[in-house]
């Protein structure tokens, strides 16, 4: 089954151009580690996902491009162009030229409703081109305007008309120094209108990501472009064709209804974080030799520690011991620190795969007791490599890794809201101190069902 990709303002594009770059660079590369026969069905079923094919035979991403602003569109489309093994359709962008001012109320209230025919017309011309579509994957930024405010109609617009398809919202969390004023504002407003019309939300934040490049890839002055391959890199190790439980024999036909089955198992629980490893500079990876096991024991650390990266990792904290607890909804003898999973998939790409042990992540310990761990932990698997990783492992994991960026994020917005500032630049576009509340609740009651668990 495929899925469309709509890239919105200019993180959203620039980030999907990279996405499909990695999924391209990935399929092209000779390195699977696997059987030729391996090799043709993992790129058979990442084609269909992901690509479109044309008589020109250079594949075609599934992807609607909005923006409103010219510049980064015409960027994208001819860099994907050039170079030769893969190209986005042409009829399948739509830009404006004045932009959205860092303001959600513009993008949400003024360009949104103005332009919703056109660009729902292209999205129903690329869902059109699919034989079975799985859903939506939404790229988009929290802190600007047509990303956020944009984003965030576009995605109710997809709801509506497409009712029994799964959205996925990708969400890049600002840089908490900040880089627009009003960005705790956006941010707000974007997460809990998604809230209501996303089937999950898949956060990375821009400071981990940062922290990535400057730690673990070894790269001096850190560009945009550094931050987003490493983004792509990430999700590119969740999306590519994996063995589910369920289909040991063929790749799995329904990614995104897949994600949202294993991950999603409450509406109250939509925040998914991701983690992966290992991630290095390429020259490093000849001198590097990698185990199940301690890659393995490297991600749960991560996972219970709520740590971003795999160094630094705080291994004082351990899960409660079962049994010891008072037996109530949120037990008072928890460790600190430790963090709490409603739902977790570990996802192994290279070889030997089926001599990695995953049982520690079947731990009851990391789950509420009103959850069983079969249900919710899963595996997927494949014997084919991913992006010049002889082995890798992705964590994606529903759990209280957003808890403290989301708190933060309300509690400043609040702080502005309490004395007015800025208001006057959202009730112009019509967003009134009303829609401001509303936002606050949904979000506080997002933040109390995962505080609780």
């Amino acid at each position: 089954m495929s899925i469309v990709t709509v890239q919105l303002g200019q993180c959203g594009n620039q980030i999907g151009h990279e996405v499909f770059n990695a999924i391209c660079s990935d399929v092209r590369g000779t390195h699977g580690l696997c059987s030729k026969k391996e090799n043709e069905s993992y790129h058979d079923a990442c084609k269909e996902r992901f690509f479109s094919e044309e008589e020109s035979e250079v594949p075609v991403a599934r992807a609607v491009l909005v923006d409103m602003e010219p510049k980064v569109i015409s960027q994208t489309l001819s860099i994907a162009a050039r170079s030769g093994y893969w190209k986005y359709d042409v009829g399948s962008h739509f830009c404006q030229k004045q932009g959205s001012g860092n303001n959600w109320a513009n993008g949400y209230s003024v360009h949104g409703p103005r332009h919703k025919e056109v660009i729902m017309n292209l999205v129903q011309k690329e869902a059109e081109k699919c034989d079975r579509l799985s859903g939506f994957f939404t790229i988009m930024s929290m802190a600007g305007g047509t990303g956020s405010g944009l984003g965030a109609f576009v995605t109710q617009c997809l709801r509506d008309a497409f009712p029994t398809s799964f959205i996925l919202n990708h969400v890049i969390w600002p840089y908490s120094t900040g880089e627009v004023i009003v960005q705790n504002y956006n941010s707000v407003l974007t997460l809990s209108h998604l809230y209501q019309s996303s089937d999950a939300l898949l956060v990375h934040e821009n400071d981990v990501i940062h922290k990535i490049c400057a730690q673990l890839m070894n790269i001096k002055q850190i560009s945009f472009r550094d931050v987003n391959q490493v983004i792509a890199h990430q999700l590119g190790s969740v999306f590519q064709p994996t063995y589910t439980a369920e289909s040991d024999s063929h790749y799995s036909r329904n990614p995104l209804g897949d994600l949202m089955e294993t991950l999603v198992p409450h509406p109250e629980f939509k925040m998914l974080g991701l983690r992966n490893i290992p991630q290095m500079p390429e020259n490093s990876l000849a001198y590097s030799t990698f185990s199940w096991p301690g890659l393995i024991k490297h991600l749960r650390q991560m996972l219970i520690a709520n740590a971003k990266m795999e160094e630094g990792i705080d291994w004082q904290v351990r899960p409660p011991r079962l049994g010891s607890s008072i037996p109530s909804s949120h037990s008072t003898n928890k460790p600190p620190h430790f963090n709490t999973s409603i739902a977790n998939l570990v996802i192994l790409r290279g070889k030997d795969t089926h001599s990695a042990d995953l049982g520690s992540f079947r731990d009851p310990s990391l789950y509420p007791s009103w959850l069983s761990p079969q249900d919710a932990f899963k595996a997927w698997k494949t014997p084919r490599a991913f992006n010049k990783y002889e082995k890798s492992a992705t964590l994606v994991s529903n759990s209280q890794f957003l808890l403290k960026p989301l708190d933060n994020v309300v509690g400043k917005a609040w702080n502005m809201f309490a004395s007015k500032a800025y208001i006057h630049q959202y009730t112009k576009f019509g967003i009134e101190e009303e829609d401001f509340l509303d936002s606050f609740t949904a979000l506080e009651q997002v933040i109390s069902s995962y505080t609780i668990l």
